[in-house]
């Protein structure tokens, strides 16, 4: 959520900042500046007449002292009238509260100045390129041909079970995901992070916290009975593991990362899109999560992005990272990167990683905040990354790896799997 100060100071840079977007942010953001403009007016009325009742109180007890009860009781009528007022006062400073808020919920964050302009995916900046491009052998099969062929997945037992979205890992199969996972995980704590395991359901209170609400409820499987929520990604819970908090700033930056299965109800488009592991209901990710000063936030981007390079270079896939244009970022995003891998049997990119960065949007919806040098209290920056979504890299692992005598297991991936082909 942006904050009002931000907003105050800066009206028409928003406007135009949101419009890289495709939000036309000019009569929510001036009806935000008007709110604020009456509500600041009324608390000024409020404290005035706070100043007011104090000193007549003092009169009034100095009028008794004196024996003077009728000019006290003319007092006393004065004040339950401007009592009567502040009550008016408050009412009218609740509402313009409430109003802002309200709006400034379906308000976007603001992209930051690096962001390309452009409406779609096909805007998107390609910023670097890298890794192998694998040459495949005669009668490749895409990823789904192959998960049959070496009995690694069932889809159409996940069907049967829960419906489609929801597959079914076997042998070899499930033992390369624990691998996978192993392996993020692993590579995550070298870095820094220290691993966290969420819950996999959280609250309407951390829904909001981190922008899925009211956003994105129509993605979200709701459980009705408790009012929770299935978790899209581990961002959600391990993000609100700071929300109310006031973090001491020799304690920055928060460096976390977790294992969840995610959840999400929109699956996506039709045909080719959504066949075997392109889209799936139900998957299993590692997530990075960073909780940083605002002068800090962007080079720790950077080493996100660097850390998600380094895990596809390790994995010996194709990789290239796009800098997501404006009408194709998230609700809450700042900036974003993607990474996507090349996957050969199909011939098409595959979107296998986010890294962004949320700049205060989340923290202020958080109250997540930081103790400065000038022992004032002041909103962090939030960032989060896919380190890494399992779905389509095994999918690209299957396909980019085959050979004619089975799929070759990266050297970085065999000390997890046990095995150096599936055969």
């Amino acid at each position: 959520m942006l904050t009002l100060q931000f907003i105050n100071e800066n009206p028409e840079h928003v406007i135009e900042r949101l419009a890289v977007k495709h939000f036309d942010g000019r009569e929510p953001i001036m009806r935000v500046v008007e709110l604020d403009k009456q509500r600041r007016a009324a608390q000024k009325q409020r404290d005035d007449n706070a100043a007011v009742l104090n000193k007549m109180a003092s009169q009034i007890g100095a009028l008794m002292k004196q024996g003077q009860r009728d000019e006290a009781e003319k007092v006393k009528a004065e004040v339950a009238a401007l009592k009567a007022a502040n009550k008016e006062i408050d009412d009218r400073m609740t509402a313009a509260q409430d109003e802002i808020t309200e709006i400034l919920l379906s308000v976007p964050n603001v992209p930051y100045e690096g962001v390309p302009e452009g409406r779609t995916a096909e805007d998107n900046v390609v910023e670097r390129t890298g890794g192998p491009m694998p040459q495949l052998p005669e009668g490749a099969m895409p990823h789904w041909d192959l998960a049959k062929k070496y009995n690694l997945i069932d889809f159409d037992l996940g069907v049967k079970i829960t419906g489609a979205g929801f597959p079914v890992y076997i042998g070899k199969g499930a033992r390369l995901q624990r691998a996978l996972i192993q392996f993020f995980l692993d590579e995550a704590g070298k870095a820094g992070y220290t691993e966290i395991q969420p819950p996999y359901v959280v609250n309407e209170d951390s829904g909001y916290g981190t922008g899925q609400l009211p956003d994105k409820e129509g993605q979200m499987y709701h459980c009705q009975v408790d009012n929770f929520y299935l978790i899209p990604t581990a961002e959600v819970p391990v993000t609100n593991m700071y929300r109310d908090v006031i973090i001491p700033q020799d304690q920055l930056p928060k460096m976390n990362c977790a294992y969840s299965a995610c959840f999400r109800r929109e699956a996506g488009s039709y045909g080719k899109d959504v066949r075997g592991l392109n889209r799936l209901h139900q998957f299993d990710k590692v997530e990075i999560v960073r909780i940083e000063r605002p002068e800090d936030s962007y080079a720790a981007l950077e080493q996100m992005k660097d850390h998600v390079q380094g895990l596809l270079e390790k994995l010996e896939l194709p990789w290239h990272i796009l800098r997501l244009c404006g009408g194709d970022m998230s609700f809450t995003s700042a900036i974003t990167f993607d990474f996507e891998v090349w996957s050969a049997a199909q011939e098409r990119w595959l979107e296998v990683s986010s890294v962004s960065n949320f700049e205060t949007y989340q923290a202020n919806r958080l109250k997540c905040r930081y103790r400065g040098d000038d022992k004032k209290t002041h909103l962090c920056h939030t960032l989060n990354g896919s380190a890494l979504a399992l779905p389509r890299i095994v999918a690209a692992l299957l396909e980019n790896h085959q050979t004619p005598e089975g799929i070759r297991i990266p050297k970085a991936l065999q000390p997890y799997t046990g095995f150096d082909i599936i055969d």
